[in-house]
């Protein structure tokens, strides 16, 4: 006789514990759960069986596994949260009581947790904290340009702000940007770094307010995660292009409103590289360790002994050095599915190795210069990443590396109304020459196309060009860059014809048109040729042209030919619809609606786009 099963004893009320159970079992606050969740990365899950996992109750609750808090109850950062709510209760004593010493012994001694072990445990390889690096950069930029107050202190803001530089720095040293998008938002900005796309979002510069309705609580959660998990991801990334982390920050510089330009990017020497850093030692055929300082002394004396033969080259020993202990060699083992093919495993070294599009040094031949209205630290960031030198006025801040009357500027970034200056000068006359005046959207716009584009487009004062986003590219997407090409333009142009000449013969004759509609409808429900002929002849016994007659036909034959085509495949969709499960017709009249919707929205911008460039025919025409 097998095992008697009891009621809320096995399967999904076994498997499932509310979140009430869950705090009685950990022993702590809502709030210290809510951290513990967020920091660990478990959330709420769904049952199949809400009834069955809450033990027969129909009251709604959130239900978490079972394992993942019973893998909470051994959590270190539980215990010091443990730890810092008997501090507390230490300290309200003591400061009721007037015992200053012990309360000023208590503050030192606060208990302090650290998440490194979380990181390591929820990234265990760096590609790995590269793909989730997008949620963590979005919160920084957000936190680095909101103002002070009591929820929000100044030195979490004055480290965000340090951060975000510390990863614009890195990505223009680099120039690792691809694509800018400026949205309603804020700024669209995507890299690629170790062949991964970071995409990430920054906010205008304006001045910023936390609304009520937001747990700021909650935001600050995160933003502790996201901190540790990007200082990780820093020191790894600097190190691995040979510099120093974190960057030396030239005070100076900074309360002159400098931006990045306060901080120096500074290459590691020979010295910190070997006393910071353990590198790995290369293990000898009969056991012994060789380090990197053998290897290297090994290679000069051989560079030594054969310096004397003009025949042999020796490579660089420093070059030599890197590339025997750092790069990563993996036994390529045959895939099961393909024998004949080995699999190639990526490395750090491989990754950062790849060549480097052509597109990154897109600005480096021109040199530009900003107007006071326009954004600096956007376009600072975005000139420097494709190797474009870049200048400012002293109202938007310390730092510009020349003045307005360099002789090198090709570009001036503009966002005004062009205004004539009626007392401008000779030699400003001829400097207004010699440079390209162009709006902020020209730059962003050249980088999403990869190239130059011509700057009469984006002038000053101009209407500028749509402007696209480059990380959506949907199929049959309305694209008003594109012009009218093709079976679309002839069609368009034979309409305009036939209404063109419609509109004449009826204003000259003012005659019936119901023979010449009759006939139409005849030549679309023509089968054979005979009838055709007969719709053909009855048309011009009623005086109709026989040239616009006929594109009329072949339109009105199209229309319906397309129509049958629409009901015999709602006809079919009927059929297949009976046979899917109701979940599955749900989700496929989503779809459908969403298609329908996306394709109501490209209609109607081509029709309004149609109707307006009819408009300026007609008027160039009459002109």
């Amino acid at each position: 006789m097998g095992r008697l099963k009891q009621k809320g004893k096995a399967g999904a009320a076994k498997a499932y514990v509310t979140r009430s159970a869950a705090v009685k079992k950990l022993q702590c606050s809502l709030a210290d759960f809510r951290r513990l969740c967020i920091l660990k990365g478990i959330f709420p899950r769904e049952p199949r069986h809400r009834k069955r996992a809450n033990k027969g109750s129909s009251a709604p609750t959130s239900f978490y596994y079972a394992k993942d808090i019973a893998y909470l109850a051994h959590e270190p950062v539980l215990r010091k949260l443990r730890e810092h709510k008997a501090f507390a209760k230490k300290l309200s004593r003591a400061l009721g009581r007037g015992e200053w010493s012990s309360a000023k012994s208590l503050e030192e001694n606060r208990p302090v947790y650290r998440l490194d072990h979380i990181i390591k445990e929820r990234y265990p390889t760096f590609v790995d904290a590269i793909r989730d690096i997008d949620d963590a950069l979005c919160m920084i930029f957000l936190f680095a340009t909101l103002p002070s107050s009591a929820k929000v202190s100044p030195s979490l803001i004055e480290n965000c702000a340090r951060l975000a530089a510390e990863w614009q720095l890195y990505v223009m040293h680099t120039h690792a940007l691809r694509k800018v998008f400026l949205s309603i938002k804020g700024v669209y900005y995507q890299a690629e770094v170790f062949d991964q796309s970071v995409t990430w979002l920054v906010p205008y510069q304006f001045t910023q307010n936390i609304p009520t309705d937001v747990d700021v609580r909650v935001m600050l959660t995160f933003l502790e995660l996201y901190q540790t998990l990007l200082g990780f991801v820093f020191f790894k990334l600097y190190t691995d292009v040979g510099l120093v982390y974190p960057p030396p920050l030239d005070m100076t510089k900074d309360e002159s409103a400098a931006g990045i330009g306060a901080f120096s990017l500074k290459e590691m020497t020979r010295a910190n590289d070997a006393n910071d850093f353990k590198k790995p030692k290369l293990a000898a055929g009969h056991g012994k360790q060789i380090s990197v300082k053998d290897v290297r002394q090994t290679i000069k004396n051989i560079s030594a002994a054969e310096s004397d033969d003009a025949d042999v080259e020796m490579p660089d020993a420093d070059t030599q050095a890197v590339s025997d202990t750092m790069e990563e060699d993996f036994i390529p083992h045959p895939s099961s599915s393909n024998p004949q093919e080995a699999a190639v495993l990526p490395t750090l070294q491989t990754l950062s190795a790849l060549p480097e599009t052509s597109s990154s040094q897109l600005f480096a031949p021109y040199t530009f210069w900003l107007s006071r209205e326009t954004s600096r630290p956007i376009f600072e960031f975005i000139v420097r990443s494709f190797g474009g030198r870049i200048g400012w006025p002293a109202s938007s801040g310390g730092g510009s590396p020349f003045d307005e009357t360099d002789e090198t500027i090709t570009h001036v970034i503009i966002d005004r109304p062009l205004v004539e200056k009626p007392d401008e000068t000779d030699a400003e006359r001829e400097l207004r020459r010699r440079r390209k005046y162009v709006q902020p959207q020209w730059a962003v716009d050249c980088i999403n196309a990869g190239k130059i584009l011509l700057e009469d487009s984006y002038a000053q004062g101009k209407t500028l060009p749509p402007h696209l986003s480059p990380f959506e590219d949907r199929e049959r997407a309305y694209d008003p860059t594109v012009g009218f090409t093709g079976q679309d333009a002839m069609e368009e142009d034979e309409s305009s014809d036939v209404e063109e000449a419609s509109e004449s013969e009826e204003a000259e004759e003012g005659a019936e048109v119901k023979p010449e509609k009759a006939a139409l409808a005849a030549a679309a429900a023509a089968e054979d040729a005979a009838a055709l002929r007969a719709a053909e002849l009855e048309a011009e016994a009623a005086g109709v042209d026989f040239g616009a007659f006929e594109k009329q036909a072949k339109k009105a034959r199209k229309k319906v030919k397309t129509s049958e085509e629409h009901a015999r495949a709602d006809g079919e969709e009927d059929m297949n619809k009976m046979m899917m499960s109701n979940k599955q017709r749900k989700l496929y009249e989503k779809m459908k609606y969403s298609e329908k919707k996306r394709a109501t929205e490209r209609q109607t911008l081509e029709d309004k786009r149609k109707a307006i460039e009819k408009e300026k025919k007609r008027k160039t025409r009459s002109a």
